[in-house]
């Protein structure tokens, strides 16, 4: 099993975050290291905007150029925000930066706030953000495959550009699809994605991996060809009060009882949190990529690198 931390550009300076992912990059045991696409912090929701927050793709590119072992990305790229042919020509360039350690995470995108105060446009309905994002997965893998290609959809156009440097990767850095959505975010996985990012219980993601099998065996794929990873918040914490207020929240946020809040994240000590990875393994997860909430805590992230990951090497 492989393991993947979210060591965000939000409430940090840059001083910080470099020095947190050197640190990750050279003294632990995470396979993968990530940056959010979001423009405001607090997850680009109103409630807590205003600290610092970097732009994603720029600060990767710096950092890429300041590790050397892990592999890296944006968990994910929020598609409206670029064409998808200059996001295509960022993650290449990105890619060599890297040394050829680049994963493309993108996916529909979401937050109404971010777009509405920072964009200055509506959001748009998901329906249009999935049928960009089914265009856009398309295009970026016609460029990175075919010779000039031409593609003409309700969003996007090409018209037999070139696409020089060719990616480091052969035949081109992994494209992982974020979302969960039963009925289009996961046929679109199956049709273009080589990483599906979910996330839920381990009973809803068993049942959503269940769904892309059989999504991708219809689009002729073999289902196999596609890592299944979550992205999963941790709280690396025995204070029961602290374990009460960690439930109460997501329940507050996402409905639901705290029993069922409990099954949707990594809470407890080490033992216990060892418990839960083991029961996501079991549910057919092969990368988990741990988040933070509000905001990375490098002690957790440190112990959980060296007293959980090695359990399942």
């Amino acid at each position: 099993m492989k393991f993947g931390a979210v060591p965000n550009q939000s409430g940090v300076t840059w001083p910080e975050l470099l020095d947190c992912w050197q640190e990750l990059d050279k003294n632990s045991n995470f396979d993968t290291l990530w940056l959010m696409d979001h423009f405001v912090s607090g997850f680009g929701q109103e409630f807590g905007s205003g600290e610092s927050c970097m732009e994603g793709w720029t600060a990767l590119a710096a950092l890429a150029n300041s590790t050397s072992r892990v592999r890296l990305g944006i968990m994910v790229t929020g598609n409206f925000y670029r064409h998808p042919s200059i996001l295509a020509k960022m993650a290449t360039t990105v890619d060599h930066i890297s040394g050829g350690r680049l994963i493309l995470g993108i996916g529909a995108g979401w937050h109404e706030y971010e777009t509405n105060a920072l964009l200055g446009m509506p959001l748009p309905s998901v329906k249009e953000r999935l049928d960009r994002l089914e265009e856009a997965a398309h295009l970026i893998k016609l460029l990175w495959t075919a010779d000039r290609p031409s593609f003409a959809g309700n969003y996007y156009r090409l018209d037999g550009p070139p696409f020089n440097p060719p990616n480091l990767q052969d035949p081109h850095p992994p494209i992982l699809i974020g979302g969960s959505g039963e009925k289009r975010t996961l046929r679109i996985v199956a049709k273009y994605a080589d990483m599906a990012n979910v996330s839920g219980s381990p009973e809803e993601v068993k049942h959503k991996f269940e769904l892309l099998d059989r999504y991708a065996e219809d689009a002729g794929r073999d289902p196999n060809s596609i890592r299944r990873t979550i992205q999963i918040p941790l709280f690396l914490n025995d204070n029961p009060a602290f374990k009460e207020r960690v439930l109460q929240g997501i329940v507050a946020m996402r409905g639901g009882t705290p029993e069922e809040a409990a099954k949707s994240v990594l809470l407890g000590n080490v033992d216990e949190v060892k418990q839960q990875v083991a029961t996501f393994q079991e549910a057919g997860v092969e990368e988990m990529c741990l988040a933070l909430w509000p905001r990375f805590i490098m002690p957790a992230v440190k112990a959980f690198s060296d007293e959980v990951i090695p359990e399942f090497r």
